[in-house]
């Protein structure tokens, strides 16, 4: 079993409700514009269909709801790798509020309307009363055969995308041949004149802190002089006024002991002082006037600034920029390398069309069988010797393949196969889309199917043969049908019904499970209207029982 339960709260015209699940077949019935479908609605929307304001009750500030599965093994994994907790149930649960704002949860956590629809993909399969309107459009139609055929259009969309961004590339540098030359010309001129220069990343600051040195180097050594002079002084100089101070004070220490700590500051300032003239000494004799490498820098610093401000940057920018320019001229030589880009569309078509040409082996294969499954469905509702087809015509590439997909029908044996859309009787229409819906949920892997009105348009001995069909389903399957044929709902191992009320001033909608004379009497009224007959009552316990 898989959808274990649903509960509402002011959706539509339903205040409160809450409805266990049982496994197997279970039909819902009621009266015309009772609510059958608001269940069926309900559940779309916990599994992230759009949401809006419609769907609270009137009066009310929001809808709510919950649908709780059996936690199946294949979503573990997802559950896992998209953040929610791992249980032995899984609760979806959706809330709108009068404005239409929702909002969403998967397990107790907040879950966004996407995160929804994946995991109800894995969980459910709901086939609409319209569901041969689909059946005309060529994704959905190639989708059933895919699906059929158990493959993936993923990869060759992608070889896809990459074969038509190469052919854009080719066509783009064919159109821009001349353009493209000219740029390429600028450009490498442009780098010509500044490559000349070969400005290192790190130069200009290098080169202004030693014009800065250089351009002061008379400044300089007048200062480290004047340094030395004022310490060396042979009357004057601090050197030997310190060493008069420390002498004069070292000789009075036997008789003020408290001068030895004066004395030892002025000997640790001497050796300063003379540490400090030492280096002085030393950077006199290290530094020099150098006029010629002035000149240079001059000169260098000179073509720097030029070069920038004829290309509107500060001189800083100009390493940057000649790379930025290395680069595209190599973009452009690549772009202009026409035997490259043509052996790279070249490439990217061949890649396509394997993927392609395995796509559609295996949708050859395939259609013969999807057809075939489909017919056989096709002669117990009510269509013998009636024929589908699966046609394959080839087109020019796309995303999808190398073929169209379209499904053909002849309703009755000597009729000439037409396309889906083009056959005339609506029931026709119906019952190819329930064959179709039958023969493709064998397929998947849902647990559970919900079949809305699939069956209109039907009746007699094909309603009873759809019956049949989706009980046979319910062996293995949880079906959930909605339906207003007698002959459906007398096939079902559950039974529920839907009623609609008046309470006070608005109409609300219950859901209960009918057993015994109670099930006699809503199939009765299936067969014969409200007013139940001695014959439809009997009609009806004969239908039931011929069911079991």
């Amino acid at each position: 079993m898989a959808l274990k339960r649903i509960t509402l709260r002011d959706f539509v015209i339903v205040r409160e409700l809450e409805l266990d699940l049982q496994n197997g077949f279970s039909v819902l019935t009621g009266e015309t514009g009772a609510g059958k479908s608001i269940l069926v609605d309900a559940v779309q929307l916990a599994l992230g269909s759009r949401a809006d304001a419609g769907t609270v009750r009137e009066g009310a500030a929001r809808a709510d709801i919950s649908a709780e599965f059996d936690s199946l093994p294949g979503t573990a994994a997802w559950l896992e790798e998209a953040g929610f907790d791992v249980a032995d149930s899984l609760l979806l649960r959706r809330t709108v509020d009068a404005q239409g704002k929702s909002r969403s949860w998967i397990n107790g956590s907040p879950a966004t309307a996407t995160q929804l629809r994946e995991i109800g993909d894995q969980l459910l399969d709901i086939h609409g009363q319209h569901a041969w309107q689909s059946l005309t459009r060529p994704d959905t139609v190639r989708g059933l055969l895919d699906a059929y055929a158990g493959c993936s259009t993923s990869a060759l969309a992608a070889r896809w995308s990459d074969w038509r961004s190469a052919q854009k590339t080719l066509a783009d540098a064919h159109a821009a041949r001349d353009s493209l030359q000219q740029e390429q010309e600028r450009l490498a001129w442009q780098i010509g004149e500044v490559g000349k220069l070969a400005p290192g990343a790190d130069e200009w600051p290098e080169l202004n802190a030693e014009h800065a040195r250089l351009s002061n180097a008379q400044a300089l050594l007048d200062a480290v002089q004047t340094a030395i002079d004022a310490l060396e002084n042979d009357e004057s100089g601090a050197l030997a006024g310190l060493v008069r101070a420390h002498a004069s004070l070292q000789n009075q220490e036997h008789i003020a002991p408290e001068y030895a700590a004066l004395t030892e500051v002025l000997a640790s300032s001497l050796a300063q002082a003379e540490d400090a003239a030492h280096s002085l000494h030393s950077t006199l004799r290290k530094t020099e006037l150098d006029p010629q490498r002035l000149a240079e820098l001059d000169e260098r610093l000179s073509q720097w600034v030029s070069l920038a401000r004829r290309y509107k940057r500060t001189p800083a920018e100009l390493p940057a920029l000649l790379a930025s320019w290395q680069a595209e001229l190599a973009r452009l030589d690549a772009a202009a390398d026409s035997q490259a880009l043509e052996a790279a569309e070249r490439k990217a078509e061949s890649a396509y069309r394997t993927e392609a040409l395995a796509l559609s082996k295996a949708r050859a294969v395939a259609a013969p069988k999807l057809a075939k499954a489909i017919t056989l469905a096709m002669q117990g509702l009510g269509m013998q010797g009636g024929q589908f087809q699966v046609a394959l015509q080839k087109t020019e590439p796309s995303a999808s393949g190398l073929e169209e997909v379209q499904f053909l029908v002849a309703g009755h044996a000597g009729s000439t196969p037409r396309a889906v859309g083009k056959v005339a009787s609506g029931g026709e229409l119906s019952r190819i889309a329930l064959a179709i819906a039958v023969t493709t949920s064998e397929l998947g892997t849902a647990q559970t199917l919900i079949f809305d009105e699939v069956d209109s348009g039907v009746g007699g001995a094909v309603a009873e043969t759809v019956g049949r069909l989706m009980k046979q389903l319910g062996r293995d399957r949880q079906v959930l049908a909605v339906t207003h044929l007698p002959q459906v709902a007398a096939c079902a191992d559950h039974h529920l019904v839907v009623a609609k009320q008046r309470d006070g001033k608005s109409t609300v909608s219950s859901v209960g499970l009918v057993l015994g004379e109670q099930r006699v009497a809503e199939v009765a009224r299936m067969l014969g209207g409200e007013k139940l007959s001695v014959t439809t009552l009997a009609h009806a316990k004969e239908m039931l029982g011929s069911a079991l």
